[in-house]
């Protein structure tokens, strides 16, 4: 049926005081045109409600029951992967799926990418979670973080979503978990605290310890020194076996530096994850075409950074809070 055009505000007015100048339903319809049911329909209204303004609407019916209803539910809490289609081949009520779930607390985002962790590394992250959940902001603030990472083209990353609820997007069943291998088209060491980013270089070669060892020399004390970090400032990096090998500790014991003890597969605590995140937003909206043209993005985009963001990722408390999410969850899975 071809849906009816509306009736203006003053048609409808005008409706209204024909009736209350005493006309009837069907003289009103043949002076202005309407069939009688639409002039009858508009004067109900308006003894109902005195107004003859479009009334809220509660949207569209429940067409699922409550039995329904706990089916999907249930369905999507063993299995946050499940479709709509899945659900859809279940239930046969293919447009009203996701307003259920989401009146649920439920909606559907993307899977998150964590590492796949051992019952040692859930232990370990605990353990460093505990120590540290009630340091001082202070002491936060003076910590350079550091990292390598490595930025793909535009477009080639795939997704999978998830139904959640809000908050939950670190337990087990809503990530994805993930090795240290896979391609990239350039990778970057950079570092940062919360009075800025420090320096971003291409690491244009395989790194090993030596080249690692360089990187440091070159760029982690201009990088403090640019940042004003104050004395005795804490240098952070993970324990990738470059980071940890024996020559690089002795060198970083030479320099006097103080290094922040690290769990090992604990990325999502370390800040600098949220900054790559940030970068590799900003290079993805300029879809770069080619290699040289995506290192020129990312160093740009990366001097754009303002302070106030680095400032921003030294809250701890929610990265704690996750952190408890994703570590207690995988510990009762692992046992």
């Amino acid at each position: 049926m071809a849906k009816t055009k509306e009736l203006s505000k003053d048609t409808r007015n005008k409706i209204v005081d024909l009736h209350q100048a005493g006309k009837t339903e069907s003289a009103i319809g043949k002076q202005l045109g309407l069939k009688k049911s639409t002039v009858g329909s508009i004067i109900r209204k308006w003894k109902t409600y005195k107004t003859t303004d479009n009334l809220p609407r509660s949207g569209a019916p429940r067409e699922i029951s409550s039995r329904g209803l706990k089916i999907i539910t249930r369905t999507v809490s063993k299995n946050p992967r499940t479709t709509r289609g899945d659900l859809v081949n279940d239930l046969q009520r293919a447009g009203t799926i996701s307003n259920t779930l989401r009146r649920q607390g439920l909606k559907s985002c993307s899977a998150r990418r964590v590492p796949l962790l051992k019952p040692v590394h859930v232990q370990a992250s605990l353990k460093f979670a505990r120590e540290h959940l009630d340091d001082p902001e202070e002491d936060w603030e003076n910590v350079i973080w550091s990292d390598e990472t490595k930025i793909l083209f535009f477009g080639k990353n795939s997704t999978s979503r998830v139904w959640r609820t809000k908050n939950a997007e670190l337990h087990p069943k809503n990530t994805i978990p993930t090795v240290k291998h896979g391609g990239g088209n350039i990778m970057l060491w950079g570092c940062f605290s919360a009075k800025g980013p420090g320096r971003l270089i291409r690491v244009k070669e395989r790194m090993n310890g030596a080249m690692y060892r360089v990187i440091l020399s070159e760029n982690l004390l201009p990088s403090a020194r640019a940042l004003k970090m104050k004395r005795g400032w804490v240098f952070q990096h993970d324990n990738d076996p470059k980071h940890t090998a024996r020559a690089t500790k002795e060198w970083l014991r030479e320099k006097h530096f103080k290094v922040l003890e690290w769990p090992s597969q604990s990325p999502d605590l370390n800040h600098i994850e949220n900054l790559w995140r940030e970068l590799k937003v900003r290079v993805a909206q300029q879809q770069p075409q080619n290699i040289t043209a995506l290192e020129e993005i990312c160093m740009e985009e990366w001097a754009k950074i303002p302070a106030t963001v680095c400032e921003n990722l030294e809250d701890l408390q929610k990265t704690f809070d996750l952190c408890y999410i994703r570590f207690v969850g995988n510990d009762k899975v692992l046992r």
